[in-house]
């Protein structure tokens, strides 16, 4: 494997950003984290993250978890997938066509499948939603089990009134409840052509979006918080203008941007 590839992995037990608001960086994707207000009644912070990126080869592949009850489930998620880890990379190097991303789907269907994970989801406390993406040249890939959110921001389509690609799906999990048990697992996946330019990639758990007095819950107003000020700095403004509005709730995001030099799709008239 090429030794550009970076790796960052966190869970809420590890360290819970109760009444502490922190970015961090890892090469150009930041990650915001905030465990929610104490004095609102918050202790614990139960959701996760991953990261992986190769700059040489580039792709970025992110995890976003927001698990309920304990962290437990989001810690076996993340176990999982590093469990996999070259056989996911090594399918992020092959070339960009719709057979990369339906095998990278067939193989998140097996981990997930998988009777030691299943089994291992039976003995823990709590379940996760969990919410995969993947920027690989033009295109962005998603793998969405209940409510997390991607964003995709890009002037021609905030001029169209899109931002949000994936729909929030409610009473889905992986964990002690296991949307995986069923005869039928459920799921949604999709794939999004990025526009040619600047294309910036939002993944958050619900604590931002469920805030008190929804300074977040239009996708314009987070749009908006890029356009004035450096990236970083966006983040640090949204985490702290939860905490000031009283969140409870904790908040996790991975954000990064990417500049497309190619021509994406448009109207034969156009």
């Amino acid at each position: 494997m090429s030794d550009s590839i970076e790796d960052f992995s966190w869970i809420g037990s590890q360290d819970d950003f109760v009444d502490r608001p922190n970015v961090y960086q890892i090469k150009h994707v930041i990650v915001g984290r905030y465990g929610g207000n104490s004095d609102a009644g918050q202790y614990k912070n139960e959701d996760g993250c991953l990261v992986w990126l190769d700059e040489k080869q580039d792709w970025e592949f992110s995890v976003i978890l927001d698990a309920h009850n304990t962290s437990e489930s989001a810690q076996i998620i993340i176990e999982q997938f590093f469990y996999y880890k070259d056989e996911i990379k090594y399918l992020l190097s092959l070339p960009t066509n719709y057979q990369t991303f339906k095998r990278l789907e067939e193989k998140i269907l097996t981990l997930f499948q998988s009777k030691e994970f299943l089994s291992s989801c039976r003995n823990i406390t709590g379940e996760t939603a969990c919410l995969i993406v993947v920027r690989k040249d033009k295109y962005v890939w998603w793998f969405s089990v209940g409510d997390c959110v991607l964003f995709l921001f890009h002037q021609e389509l905030a001029a169209l009134g899109q931002f949000q690609l994936n729909q929030r799906q409610f009473y889905e999990w992986i964990g002690q409840v296991n949307t995986f048990e069923q005869d039928v697992p459920c799921y949604s996946v999709g794939i999004k052509e990025l526009r040619k330019g600047e294309n910036r990639l939002f993944l958050t758990t619900d604590g931002l979006l469920e805030c008190p007095h929804e300074p977040y819950s239009n996708p314009i107003n987070i749009y908006n918080s890029f356009l004035n000020s450096e990236d970083q700095q966006s983040i640090w403004s949204m985490l702290k203008n939860i905490k000031k509005n009283g969140v409870r709730d904790s908040t996790t995001i991975i954000f990064w941007k990417v500049n497309i030099a190619k021509e994406a799709t448009r109207a034969s008239n156009q």
